[in-house]
């Protein structure tokens, strides 16, 4: 080929590469132009829901586009993760997957049909919240060991609410159990609202839940805090124990990250982080993710990927280590 025709070929090559690439409008230029949704594993009133929700007004307004929460829990998540996988990869169905997800039901369900990695992009990190142990106000005891010596000596033991199986409640409930040698029996519930009514009701004695989904039950009176399970007592909660005061190191923190569908356009994943990280930044929001005893986290998507990996490098072994036990049934009263 001739030299000034390669040039010119060449020329012409470029310039289709240029056109095509100005043909692609920017998607998150005018994102989002339409109502946003977010899907949440969490029952209404449960933890991952209550912090869903505080986060999606602010970004609703922040949009000005309604933002609206699709519970779907059950399957210890698996309902959850398998809506937002098959949601269009457009932006406008995020999700807000928690530890659960990633970590404990990978141990206990192996022939999972969803891998969070592959079918998901991690958008960025939203808080991270502390399990407490509420009991109910009509037992007499006042640590965190003198339940567990109650527990002990109550014939048939003591029954213990949590947010389905295979939950991080339902762990922290089952570390507890292992740990201490209390005789507490797990109780299956579809979200903290169920297991707050039969508390009330005496059906059961315990419930294991986010500090933030039983921080209102426990300002009203209607929840004795034992302890929470973090390193250091909150500010919030002053008076609350930490379980580590007891048993030392022990510690079980829930975490929310917001995800979207694989193949959701980079330039979108870009903005939503953004506007995810600028909404956590206000001084309200923090103020009131802090009043139900939630931190949040500015990261970037890069940084989400790699608190993932090593939250899943820490619990995997204990996941396996531990066993679940078995539901239960509470006995009728």
């Amino acid at each position: 080929m001739a030299p000034d025709l390669r040039r010119r070929k060449l020329c012409w090559s470029a310039a289709a590469l240029l056109l095509a690439a100005s043909a692609r409008p920017a998607v998150a230029a005018g994102y989002p132009s339409r109502p946003v949704r977010i899907i949440t594993q969490g029952a209404a009133g449960s933890g991952p829901d209550v912090i869903a929700r505080l986060v999606a007004d602010r970004l609703s307004r922040l949009w000005q586009q309604p933002v609206t929460i699709l519970n779907h829990p059950g399957a210890g998540g698996v309902t959850a993760a398998r809506a937002a996988a098959a949601a269009e990869p457009d932006g406008y169905t995020l999700y807000i997957p928690t530890i659960t997800t990633f970590v404990i039901m990978p141990e206990v369900q192996r022939d999972l049909p969803i891998d969070m990695n592959r079918d998901f992009v991690h958008i960025g990190f939203v808080a991270e919240t502390p399990m407490m142990f509420g009991i109910s106000p009509a037992i007499a005891t006042g640590s965190l060991s003198e339940f567990v010596t109650l527990t002990q000596k109550r014939p048939g033991g003591v029954f213990y609410a949590a947010n389905s199986h295979a939950s991080l409640p339902h762990l922290t409930g089952e570390m507890l159990r292992k740990q201490t040698g209390a005789n507490i029996t797990f109780v299956p519930y579809p979200g903290a609202l169920a297991g707050l009514h039969d508390l009330a009701g005496g059906r059961i004695d315990m419930i294991v839940e986010s500090v933030g989904a039983l921080a209102g039950a426990v300002r009203g009176g209607s929840v004795k805090p034992l302890a929470i399970a973090s390193t250091r007592r909150l500010q919030g909660l002053p008076d609350v124990p930490t379980v580590s005061e007891a048993i030392p190191g022990f510690e079980a923190m829930g975490w929310f990250v917001l995800s979207a569908p694989a193949k959701t356009p980079a330039d979108v994943i870009q903005r939503v982080n953004q506007d995810l990280n600028r909404v956590l930044a206000e001084a309200e929001l923090v103020g009131k993710l802090q009043d139900l005893g939630a931190f949040p986290r500015r990261l970037s998507p890069t940084e989400t990927r790699a608190f993932i990996s090593e939250e899943d490098r820490q619990w995997r072994p204990k996941v396996r280590e531990l066993g679940l036990a078995q539901p239960g049934s509470p006995p009728k009263r």
